[in-house]
């Protein structure tokens, strides 16, 4: 959808600026005609020579090109151009597009622009939650710029990516959305979703868990929210938020808690997306007080917690479609074909620990999609655009559940 399509890339001064060739290559690669408008600060981190190489046209940063007179017209690029996009977008850039502060050619260029405007920021954490930043982004929301929200596991730790944005395939997906009109293909739909860890508490400090981040399943809130969908997030305990304010989020803490949440909304959900780490054992009784040491051992008696899945299931409409997850660490398709029928799911999201780098508290993830009729594999990249892949099955199905109804 982006062939043919005419795309000025800014480019400012960040660390992420390399993965700008990244996104100059998938937008080529989608038939797209690059011009690169790039900072003073932003040449410090990317070479003008190594971005005129891949898009074959003259990098713009300066408003006069010699001492000639010859000068770059920000007015006939706002004009050319069929979408912008600011992909790294510091702070700095950020607060100075939102309050009309034009000392550079991109944001000469970006307030001149007569097409959407695309905005990937790309900063540390302390700086991205700032009150200023969050003001600053809400304020450009409101001029109605598009913005592409760093990826979840970088909001919540600035350990994993400082500095860090949006994955540039990503980025492009999100362009190649806006042209092709499927932004809101889920609008006028229900879809619940189950993220996180539970936490089955022993005594009042502690407790049997997991893992589990709850990445996988904010970054699935934030992609139903962005194609449209009314989004109810059902969260076990974790510090991730998602990016689109308008997600109803229900905290729990138990699988029994989670159990009631999902059960008491899923009759008028249009489908539902089991992501969460359940923990599937509890103590049979939580002790009142903590547990002291002693030096005898200590025995806990674990009962089964509620499979919500398998209650789900049971009360699945023909209308409905149903999402699992399936983390395996050995037989991993068998055990993943037999979760898909005893549950009545409508098709399985199987990962494997035996994939390093991907499921508990990683970015990235490796999946296979199971239905009732085959299976897809797909490489390894990161949650967000994983998302992607799951929830283009899950519009999928919607579709065959539509023409069968009709």
């Amino acid at each position: 959808m982006l062939k043919g399509k005419r795309i000025v890339l800014g480019i400012t001064g960040s660390i992420a600026a390399y993965k700008s060739c990244l996104i100059i290559r998938e937008l080529m690669k989608a038939g797209a005609e690059v011009q690169v408008v790039i900072t003073p600060a932003g040449k410090e981190f990317i070479t003008p020579i190594t971005l005129s190489a891949l898009t074959q046209k003259p990098v713009i940063s300066e408003f006069f090109s010699q001492r000639d007179g010859t000068w770059h017209s920000h007015v006939s690029l706002g004009l050319w151009a069929d979408a912008m996009l600011i992909a790294p977008c510091t702070a700095s850039t950020l607060g100075k597009m939102a309050h009309g502060i034009a000392d550079n050619m991109l944001i000469t260029t970006y307030l001149s622009m007569k097409a959407p405007v695309f905005i990937a920021p790309a900063m540390d954490l302390d700086m991205y939650r700032h009150p200023s930043t969050v003001a600053n982004m809400e304020q450009l929301k409101s001029y109605g710029n598009h913005i592409i929200e760093p990826a979840s596991g970088f909001l919540a730790s600035g350990l994993e990516g400082k500095g860090r944005m949006e994955e540039p395939a990503v980025i492009v997906r999100h362009l190649a959305d806006f042209f092709k009109g499927n932004t809101q293909q889920l609008r006028g739909k229900k879809i619940m979703i189950t993220a996180g860890p539970t936490y089955e508490k022993i005594d009042p400090v502690r407790f049997i868990g997991n893992y589990s981040s709850g990445k996988m399943g904010i970054a699935l809130a934030d992609e139903c929210a962005r194609r449209g969908a009314e989004v109810t997030l059902i969260a076990g305990p974790t510090p991730l938020r998602t990016s689109y304010a308008g997600i109803h989020r229900i905290d729990v803490e138990s699988c029994e808690e989670m159990y009631h949440a999902a059960t008491g909304c899923f009759a008028q959900q249009d489908a539902a997306i089991l992501c969460a780490a359940v923990a599937d054992y509890k103590p049979i009784t939580t002790a009142q007080e903590k547990i002291k040491r002693t030096k005898e051992d200590l025995t806990i008696t674990l009962t089964h917690t509620e499979d919500i899945a398998a209650a789900l299931g049971k009360e699945k409409k023909q209308s409905q479609v149903m999402v699992g997850f399936a983390l395996e660490t050995c037989n991993e398709e068998a055990n993943a074909q037999g979760k898909l029928q005893r549950k009545n799911l409508d098709f399985i999201v199987l990962n494997s620990l035996r994939n390093e780098g991907t499921c508990f508290r990683s970015n990235e993830n490796q999946i296979t999609i199971i239905t009732k009729n085959g299976k897809t594999e797909y490489e390894k990249k990161g949650k967000n655009a994983v998302a992607c892949d799951i929830i283009d099955q899950l519009y999928k199905q919607l579709l065959e559940k539509k023409q069968q109804n009709e």
